[in-house]
């Protein structure tokens, strides 16, 4: 199965006859291959698969995809996503553009922060429905959230339950339209001489552009690789992607940086790979034991998020008490485990 690319008749007369076929690495969710065709051209293919659960949404996952990458072709300025050339939905297949990767680059991020303003800025109101919502934080993870700060000893400030049931009410997307990635993650992000092109649409949503935006600032939430940027290149990219966005809208990003960045921070299942989101209650085992993801543990992507919102929060209007008690919960974690490690620098991105 593996080195065989499941073109149907209709794929095989649409697209052309597979000549060599290479395996390429994905996720148990999905097989991807590069196949040189019969002519000079080279393609993609990839195959959305339940990964051995037959329970899996791996027909939701197809359609996302296929709706994100369709609406990302959109874009009348340089590429941010590769075409979609045909797709079989019986079998969860798509033939993409091949896209060449230029590969690593020192400063990859003003390139990665114009893409996502541009990718973000091709979907509006009119665009209501073609994806899901972007599945923000819930009452469930604030009281998650403060529950972690029970457990850990440390006094939750009156004001905070109301701060954090006035954030979900802001961090509601309906009334967001911009087209959200899903998992703007290292290995999903291809540089070409055009510019980034994104891969991967498989949790493709609308929503507010900041909560990927904000991936700069937490850390990387849905990636295995998490890493802190300094403040000189946040600052940059940051002016990036707000003068791309404005350019392409003639407005400015709406919304507040400061909420997207505490909505991933009261999310448990930003500390664990997508197999195991919506398992457990992954606040809840902080306290009890320290589980890693890639080479970063759950403490340690905790207690840098906790310390980005006390920042931002610090004489912040609706989030002032929710950063003192941050503040508190990230001293707390440092007095109770003192290794904890500072998270890798944003220069120490893998490369695929």
């Amino acid at each position: 199965m593996a080195m065989r690319v499941p073109f149907d008749e209709a794929l095989l007369s649409t697209v052309g006859v597979p000549r060599t076929v290479e395996l390429l690495d994905s996720s148990p969710r999905s097989w991807v291959w590069r196949v040189r065709l019969a002519g000079p051209e080279t393609v993609v293919v990839k195959q959305i698969t339940d990964g051995g659960d037959p329970g899996a949404d791996a027909d939701t996952r197809f359609a996302r995809e296929v709706a994100g990458l369709r609406l990302a072709g959109r874009t009348a300025g340089p590429a941010v996503a590769p075409a979609v050339l045909a797709v079989d939905p019986s079998s969860r297949l798509m033939v993409l553009e091949h896209v060449d990767d230029l590969g690593r680059t020192d400063d990859w991020m003003p390139g990665y922060a114009e893409a996502l303003a541009r990718l973000h800025a091709l979907t509006g109101p009119a665009d209501a429905g073609a994806l899901p919502p972007w599945p923000g934080p819930t009452a469930a993870d604030a009281e998650s959230f403060l529950a972690l700060a029970g457990a850990l000893d440390v006094a939750v400030p009156s004001g905070v339950p109301g701060e954090l049931a006035g954030l979900l009410e802001r961090l509601e997307p309906a009334a967001h339209h911009a087209l959200l990635h899903g998992d703007p993650c290292p290995g999903n992000d291809l540089r070409t001489a055009e510019g980034v092109r994104f891969v991967d649409f498989e949790r493709a949503s609308l929503g507010n552009g900041l909560v990927e935006l904000a991936y700069f600032r937490i850390g990387f939430p849905t990636c295995w690789c998490a890493m802190s940027v300094a403040a000189a290149p946040l600052t940059e990219v940051e002016d990036v992607y707000r003068a791309t966005w404005r350019g392409l809208t003639g407005r400015d990003v709406p919304g507040d940086l400061a909420d997207a960045c505490a909505g991933w921070l009261i999310q448990g299942d930003a500390l664990v790979e997508r197999a195991h989101r919506g398992t457990a209650d992954q606040l809840a085992r902080v306290p009890v034991e320290d589980f890693e993801w890639g080479y970063v543990s759950a403490r340690e992507r905790l207690v840098h998020r906790l310390g980005v919102v006390a920042g931002l929060t610090r004489d912040h209007d609706r989030l002032h008490t929710l950063g003192r008690l941050c503040t508190a919960l990230a001293g707390r974690l440092l007095e109770r485990w003192p290794r904890l490690r500072p998270l890798p620098a944003h220069d120490t991105r893998p490369w695929y």
